[in-house]
Order: structure tokens, then C-alpha cells, then sequence
């Protein structure tokens, strides 16, 4: 397929090149230093949006926030503009799920079809090609992009309609967020009790405390590798999202809430472009045990 794929950073460089390796032709807008790879390799170099959309089958997109997907799409020299009757475009980004049905509706009355595809796994999962992906959108556009999210995830699925599949990723999120709090909270209180947080470590896995998280991230704060990964900065754009949503749905999200504070403490103290493993670094700050 001809494919636009626009936002070139740690996770869609890997997603672009599996794309290039499977023979489908990308051009890429947003290309930098540490994407110029994917050029040599066969990519072509698009100078806006609408240049990278201009005759496409399918437009991906990997951005960072809500207004860079906005803009991307609806802005100045867009997406909207080199859409053709029929294209897909394919939101992979992390986003607002509110936005999300904007945006979709827009790109539907242009003649688009529309899919939201955040996804998880990280660094790790995007080099892998073993990405979980999370899908919003109708049969026809979930079954039109499957060739595609085959090549870069492992499991996909169709959650609903458009906006599901960021309404999905905000639950995941929640999730890691909330565990990552949980095990910084404990390897923090085995230090401070005098035990050994490998072993503590060690010790829980393999019971119901045990979880990848525990595994991955809990070596990490253990060693004080925080190299990202997936950045304090990044993850805390999530829990606000969450934050947003229980807001607009008068609920309860009183963990995911605390989180979100942690987080902007974090990055208050310059942490905010380490993993989000590094969020014991604050704890331990805010707690005096560190």
C-alpha cells in the first residue's frame, strides 16, 4: 500500500520501518536525524501532511498530544487537504477519546474512514513488532487497517466504535500508572525496613503481587536504570486524560488522580524525560527516604 506515516519518534520509528521491511511504500513527514534511516532504507520524504497524505491508501499517524493530532489532520498544509474519497487514516497516537469522535467524524465527512489504534508496549513492544493495539472505529475501516496493525502488533482488537480504542488505552494506562505507584511503593518501604528489594522482588514473583511490571519496571528501579522507555512526561499526559474523563463523567478516580500529582511532581524536579519506572525517585523524595 501507498502510506503516509507521519510522527517519527522512538515509537514510530520502529513501526515505520516494519512497514518499509514488509514492502509497503511510506512517506514519511516529520523525518529528523534519528529517522533518516528509514529513508535510506526507501521511505520518501514528505515536507508537510498533506504532501505525505497526497495519493495515499492509508495515513498513519504516531504524534505525541490531542492539538499535534488536531493540527497534523486540520491544520495548515493537513491531512484533510491531500485526502482522497476512501482513505484510511489511522490514529495510533495517545489521545483525548472525546477529540478522537471530532476528529473521526470530520475525517468521515470528508470521505475518509477513520480508526483509533492507540497502542501498548512500549519501546520494547514498537522494536518487536508485538505492540498491543486497541482499536476504535466501523467494520469496514478496522478490517481495511488489520493488514497493516498485523505488522506492527500482537494483539489487536476491536473495541467499538470510533473513540473505543482511546477510551482503551486510557484504562491501560490507569492500570500501569497505578501499578507502577504500587511497586515503587513497596521496593520503597522493603529499603526503608532494612530488606533487600531485589529479593523482596524476587520473593513476589510468581504470586498474585507478580506482574510484568513488577518484572520490567521493578528491575529498573531496583538498578536505577530509567533510561525510557516510555517517558514520566508522556505517561502523565495519560493520567490527565483520565483525570479529564472521570471530570466530564462525575466519577471517582481517586488513584489515578494521586498518580497524576506524582507525576507532575516528577517532572517538576527534572525527571520528566526518564522511564516512568523513575517515579520511585519521587516517592522516595516526597516520602524523606530519598
Amino acid at each position: 500500500m501507498k502510506i503516509g506515516f507521519i510522527g517519527l519518534g522512538v515509537m514510530g520509528r520502529p513501526m515505520a520501518g516494519h512497514l518499509i521491511d514488509a514492502g509497503h511504500d511510506l512517506r514519511l513527514h516529520r523525518v529528523k536525524e534519528a529517522s533518516r534511516h528509514l529513508v535510506d532504507k526507501g521511505g520518501r520524504e514528505a515536507p508537510s501532511a498533506r504532501d505525505a497524505a497526497d495519493g495515499a491508501e492509508a495515513v498513519i499517524l504516531m504524534l505525541p498530544d490531542t492539538p499535534d493530532v488536531e493540527e497534523v489532520l486540520f491544520g495548515k498544509d493537513g491531512v484533510l487537504g491531500g485526502l482522497a474519497p476512501g482513505t484510511l487514516v489511522i490514529d495510533m497516537s495517545s489521545v483525548s477519546p472525546v477529540a478522537t469522535k471530532d476528529f473521526a467524524a470530520r475525517i468521515e465527512k470528508a470521505g475518509g474512514l477513520w480508526l483509533d489504534a492507540p497502542v501498548s508496549g512500549g519501546q520494547a513492544g514498537a522494536e518487536n513488532a508485538a505492540l498491543t493495539i486497541m482499536c476504535g472505529g466501523s467494520a469496514r475501516a478496522f478490517e481495511t487497517a488489520t493488514p497493516l496493525l498485523d505488522i506492527m502488533g500482537k494483539t489487536i482488537t476491536h473495541v467499538g466504535d470510533a473513540g473505543a480504542g482511546q477510551t482503551a488505552k486510557v484504562c491501560n494506562q490507569i492500570i500501569v500508572g497505578l501499578t507502577i505507584q504500587a511497586v515503587a511503593e513497596a521496593l520503597t518501604l522493603a529499603k526503608a525496613a532494612g530488606a533487600d528489594p531485589a529479593k523482596v522482588r524476587e520473593a513476589l514473583m510468581g504470586g498474585f503481587a507478580d506482574s510484568t511490571i513488577l518484572k520490567v519496571h521493578g528491575a529498573r528501579m531496583i538498578d536505577e536504570t530509567f533510561d525510557p522507555g516510555f517517558r514520566i512526561r508522556l505517561h502523565r499526559k495519560d493520567m490527565t486524560l483520565a483525570v479529564d474523563a472521570a471530570r466530564a463523567l462525575d466519577l471517582a478516580l481517586p488513584n489515578s488522580a494521586t498518580v497524576q500529582q506524582l507525576m507532575n511532581a516528577a517532572i517538576g524536579r527534572g525527571d520528566g524525560d526518564l522511564d516512568h519506572s523513575a517515579l520511585i525517585r519521587t516517592l522516595s523524595s516526597v516520602s524523606g527516604a530519598g
